[in-house]
């Protein structure tokens, strides 16, 4: 202990800190007052924490249920593995104040950290990569270079007045918002994947852009159709584009760890999804962890929709003749309900990449993803847009 206490001295600095918490177990003052004694020898300020699982009381019962989930066991054979004292609650100031009077400059140290912890979304400064495909040519100067040698490639014959003049007017204004970098990148991805005989192909909005077009991006001549660029870019919304391009199902992954390859791994990672309960969805768990049959699973299931916020409803349980009273039945029926809407798991977007120019891991969490090879970042593709990355 006072070896890893001195290596957390060594890499964290003056930020370091040993945490003091009570287990609620035998020699619990005891223990306190070593890791205190231990903290002072190897130089360490201690602070006080609480180790919190749920924020209010009431929950402890939930809390010991998602353990069961978790564990993939019943209430009956968790043991050990349900908390053995139900205050791992957020429980205020003067309570934290009363349990560790006896180390008054742990708790001002917990409270001086906590005024420090203040963070804005708005710090997140996030840049596109560069895209140098051409470096002896700024990212818009090699998107020009490449539009009109696309064009003269489509129309060997040259290239039709109507779709220069669309070109010139869709390349002004992806300057004027500064998108060439994107562009660039999906036109290099699907250079890349047709190389390799992978079919791909570009849809909807994009499909309203001739630069897309003849970068071979999408399929909708400019010449025969009216296209509605600022459908897909507008000076007015100030959105980033979105270009959707599908790849063959098999060969997908090649395409995805090419991505991987020629960006980084420090610069590259997939967008997550995060999968929350729904009602059928939290009555099948809360039911089996509580030790309800499979069959009474099914037929409460039966009973509900399954985007129903409500989840199971006593009327539900009466038509079907169940005994209200029977208090394993109303709980499973009562933290069904509390569970809808929360996370259950992460899941990987199937093909939501987030590029960045300085290193993802300073801008976002990520971790390896279970398929072999990948890395997701935790927050969820709704969030990530949110914050225009």
């Amino acid at each position: 202990m006072r070896a890893a206490s001195s290596r957390l001295v060594e890499v964290f600095g003056d930020r370091a800190a040993l945490a003091l918490t009570l287990h609620r177990r035998p020699n619990d003052a005891l223990r306190l007052h070593e890791l205190s004694n231990l903290a002072a020898r190897a130089g360490v300020p201690t602070v006080v924490t609480n180790d919190v699982l749920f924020h209010i009381p009431a929950r402890r019962i939930l809390q010991d249920v998602v353990t069961c989930i978790r564990h993939n066991c019943t209430i009956d054979e968790a043991g050990f593995r349900r908390e053995r004292h139900a205050d791992r609650y957020l429980k205020p100031p003067d309570e934290m104040a009363r349990l560790f009077s006896r180390y008054p400059e742990a708790i001002a140290r917990t409270v001086e950290i906590a005024a420090r912890c203040r963070f804005s979304l708005d710090e997140l400064a996030y840049q596109y990569p560069e895209e140098a495909t051409m470096p002896s040519l700024t990212p818009q100067q090699a998107l020009e270079k490449l539009t009109f040698e696309g064009a003269a490639e489509r129309y060997p014959e040259g290239v039709p007045d109507k779709v220069a003049a669309i070109l010139t007017h869709e390349l002004r204004l992806i300057e004027k918002l500064g998108y060439a970098p994107y562009f660039l990148t999906v036109n290099a991805i699907v250079h890349f994947a047709r190389s390799q005989h992978i079919l791909c192909q570009g849809r909807g909005s994009a499909a309203n852009s001739a630069v897309c077009c003849v970068l071979g991006i999408t399929s909708i001549d400019p010449e025969r159709n009216d296209l509605l660029f600022e459908r897909f870019v507008s000076e007015e919304r100030r959105e980033p584009p979105d270009i959707d391009v599908d790849f063959e199902h098999e060969r997908r992954e090649i395409v995805m760890q090419w991505v991987f390859d020629t960006y980084g791994r420090d610069h590259a990672a997939l967008c997550s999804t995060v999968i929350r309960y729904r009602a059928k969805g939290a009555l099948r768990d809360v039911g089996k962890a509580l030790g309800l049959p499979e069959d009474l699973i099914k037929l409460l299931s039966s009973q509900v929709w399954g985007w129903s916020r409500e989840g199971i409803e006593p009327k539900h349980a009466e038509e079907l003749n169940l005994n209200l009273g029977d208090r394993r039945l109303r709980l499973a029926l009562d933290l069904a309900r509390e569970l809808i809407g929360t996370p259950r798991h992460l899941s990987q977007h199937p093909g939501g990449f987030v590029l960045t120019h300085d290193r993802l891991d300073e801008l976002v969490p990520i971790e390896p993803a279970a398929m072999k090879d990948r890395q997701v970042i935790e927050w969820d593709k709704d969030d990530i847009d949110t914050l225009h990355l």
